[in-house]
């Protein structure tokens, strides 16, 4: 039960100090327990901070690939739409960028 108060502390610093509490405490404790402990809320802040980035860009990844797909074919339907029109003497206007120009 000794060195509770190191404990409680490196536990608590997920919330206010997550990387430098217990990097702090490792390198001022004497106590093994408390230093393992440190290291271990080190580490395991570092993991779930590398894997909180990686599921914000497969976020963007998994958002992206249909948006990419969707305006790639927009890319080449709209302006066959637009041949389609022209060849039938009929007004069109491009989506998106044909209200802005009249």
């Amino acid at each position: 039960m000794e060195n509770t108060g190191l404990k409680v502390l490196v536990h608590a610093s997920a919330f206010f100090a997550p990387f430098l509490v217990p990097f702090i405490v490792f390198l001022i404790t004497s106590d093994q327990e408390v230093k393992k402990l440190s290291i271990q809320a080190l580490l395991f802040q570092l993991a779930m901070g590398v894997l909180i980035f990686i599921s914000s860009l497969l976020i963007f990844v998994i958002i992206g690939i249909p948006m990419i797909i969707i305006f790639g074919l927009m890319t080449i339907i709209v302006p066959v739409m637009g041949i389609i029109k022209a060849l039938n003497n009929e007004k069109f206007d491009y989506p998106i960028v044909g209200a802005w120009y009249q």
